[in-house]
């Protein structure tokens, strides 16, 4: 039986998004999210910022690399996914993502003269 992974997140791109193709021709496009969190400490609001890999696949890659780019705010449902690989000093080494499964587009807004 599987255990509940699911994440909902709303952020700003950090940078465009990055879109790549598998060797079978599979679309898969990478981005970064920033998500805010403030609180209360000593009477003062603190600002913390978080900042999330995003992995989406197939026609969501395809839009995403299409539609956002740096600023652009998102929402993002998915689940976490672990990355695990050795590095060149033979340490094993582990990176925490996000796969998306569905992705909304915040509205852009124009600056009007």
């Amino acid at each position: 039986m599987n255990n509940l992974n699911s994440v909902l997140l709303e952020g700003n791109l950090t940078a465009d998004p990055k879109l790549n193709i598998t060797s079978n021709g599979t679309s898969v496009c990478h981005f970064s999210i920033a998500t805010n969190r403030y609180y209360k400490k000593d009477d003062v609001y603190v600002q913390k910022v978080i900042f999330t890999d995003i992995e989406v696949w197939q026609g969501l890659a395809d839009n995403c690399a299409q539609y956002l780019m740096k600023g652009r705010g998102v929402r993002v449902v998915g689940r976490i996914d672990q990355d695990k690989w050795i590095d060149k000093n033979n340490n094993n080494r582990t990176k925490l993502k996000i796969v998306g499964e569905h992705v909304e587009f915040k509205p852009m807004f124009s600056k009007t003269a």
